[in-house]
């Protein structure tokens, strides 16, 4: 039973961000999301961007294709038009990580929101995070007693429309300059799905009925009761562009993840190193302004923008365990990512992972544990992420395809991003003049890949885990001081030699078991390293 429990938590933990394992699923255990299949752009026009293993032989003539192509997907018409970044739903957390108590402040596309549970309608509201009065942020603000949103600053109070209901420095025999339009907030559709929070970033009065014309991208298996669904969230130092193509490079992982993900070998397929890098067949099939869905060794995967990226795991059943008929229940598993653009060199993940096998794991274990493992799979690439991103800059967001060689086809979901992004969107995210197009600097390793702000805060277990932990740490040292002092003090004759022994040790072992627990928490909590040079 202990073997078994250890393999499904490597499972649930090893899988975290993308990680192919030895068990399969069929391609059925998707629901189909909106306008997933109106694709207008056919296989052929692909293979123009689509590398070919056969090309590596002559890099020169390589790269004369490779600018041929680029001219000619230049001179195509875009039928389809631009893609517009604020007609689109967009995840803002996970619903389980949000406190109802308390306002909640978030940053999507570059439009700073206040997020907080209305309970007179009992609903979640999405505002512009600035009180109409002098732009303090109504995050640091709360709800009071009327479950109004007040703001700390001077005391203003909203509803759930955005309504100004209180000035509390207006006379109360003056005008009721509370109802002026000037007073009110802004307020952005907002809706749960799939247990997630979702915003339209659009606060005009025409949209607010926007989710009966058009609504978030939908995945069953997330909330079918027969799935477990492991979720978090992490706020990352570098850039939506970076975060997409990363997650859509299987490539990467027996590098960038070594000793930390286990990579699933084919003894027909050898490996060309120790860390298991080989051949990767990828190819996409359609890509239009909707998006674009490709064909893997080991399943699907689709892309639909901005925030859904999945992978639906095909071959992958452990052979040497196949699975029994006798069962009747066919093992599925999706990955399951929302990416989700913030400002520019800053992004969030949320991910998800729902299977219909081993769910007791998750209403056993806390998420907090699985969390751990995920966490580092993050940290293991971010810093070389962050300075690529940075790289890529210099060059220019259009130059990509020139500044980077790309002749495989384990990188064709990279190219085909980088294609969609810059036929669609100019090669980067429309953040409307909010931003100088620069990106923020390099701050010191420890800064750049901390947990605590990054994650910790904004995930309801490990903050509670977090808070537990701390607490046990300076009582287990304040025992050990206890056990010391009973030891010391009492006369001698009223314990055995072993009894003062088993105090003394038990003094020491509570120490130790402190000291540990302190590296553990700044080690999983705050920052952990990864030196790629020493694994």
């Amino acid at each position: 039973m202990a073997a078994a429990t250890l393999n499904l938590l490597n499972l649930q933990a090893g899988l975290s961000l993308g990680k192919q394992t030895q068990v399969g699923f069929p391609l059925s255990c998707i629901s189909p999301l909106p306008k997933l299949t109106k694709f207008r752009i056919p296989l052929s026009k692909f293979k123009l961007y689509s590398a070919s293993p056969s090309s590596i032989s002559a890099t020169t003539t390589v790269e004369q294709e490779q600018e041929q192509k680029q001219e000619q997907e230049n001179e195509e018409e875009d039928e389809d038009g631009k893609f517009d970044w604020y007609s689109e739903w967009y995840a803002v957390a996970p619903v389980r990580d949000l406190d109802k108590r308390v306002p909640h402040g978030k940053r999507v596309i570059g439009i700073d929101l206040v997020v907080w549970w209305d309970p007179n309608e009992k609903s979640w509201k999405a505002f512009d995070d600035r009180c109409p009065h002098r732009l303090a942020p109504l995050s640091e603000g709360r709800i009071d007693q009327w479950g109004r949103l007040q703001c700390v600053y001077h005391g203003w109070c909203f509803n759930g429309s955005g309504q100004c209901k209180l000035i509390p420095q207006a006379p109360t025999d003056g005008p009721p300059v509370h109802t002026s339009k000037k007073a009110c907030v802004a307020s952005y559709p907002c809706t749960v799905q799939n247990d997630i929070l979702w915003f339209w970033p659009n606060s005009d009065p025409q949209y607010q009925d926007i989710l009966t014309k058009k609504q978030p991208p939908y995945i069953a298996e997330i909330d079918d009761p027969s799935y477990a669904k492991s979720m978090g969230t992490r706020d990352i130092n570098y850039g939506y562009e970076v975060l997409v193509e990363n997650l859509m490079d299987p490539a990467h992982v027996p590098y960038a993840h070594y000793g930390i993900m286990r990579i699933p070998t084919d003894k027909n397929r050898p490996k060309a190193d120790r860390e298991g890098g080989r051949h990767l067949e990828i190819n996409v099939q359609t890509l239009d302004k909707c998006g674009f869905t490709a064909q893997q060794e080991r399943g699907i995967s689709k892309f639909y923008p901005p925030c859904v990226f999945y992978v639906v795991p095909k071959s992958t059943m452990n052979q040497d365990q196949p699975e029994k008929e006798s069962e009747g229940k066919e093992r599925r598993f999706l990955l399951i990512f929302f990416c989700i653009p913030v400002s520019p060199g800053k992004s969030r993940l949320i991910w998800s992972f729902p299977r219909n096998f081993a769910v007791w794991v998750d209403r056993i274990v806390p998420r907090w544990i699985f969390h751990i493992d995920q966490n580092l799979i993050l940290d293991s690439d971010l810093y070389l992420l962050h300075l690529e991103e940075h790289k890529i800059m210099e060059t220019g967001l259009t130059n990509w395809q020139k500044a980077c060689f790309v002749p495989t086809k384990s990188d064709a979901l990279v190219i085909a991003f980088r294609k969609w992004l810059k036929k669609y969107s100019g090669g980067q995210v429309d953040w409307r003049m909010k931003f100088d197009g620069s990106l923020p600097p390099t701050p010191p390793r420890e800064q750049l890949m901390d947990r605590y702000w990054s994650h910790v805060v904004n995930c309801s277990s490990c903050s509670a885990a977090y808070k537990g932990l701390n607490i046990a740490e300076p009582v287990l040292q304040i025992v050990s001081v206890i056990l010391l002092g009973v030891a010391a003090v009492t006369k001698q004759g009223a314990l055995t030699t072993f009894q003062r022994s088993a105090l003394f040790m038990s003094a020491l072992i509570c120490f130790a078991v402190s000291k540990w627990l302190s590296r553990f928490i700044y080690k999983n909590f705050h920052y952990h390293d990864y030196n790629h040079a020493l694994k």
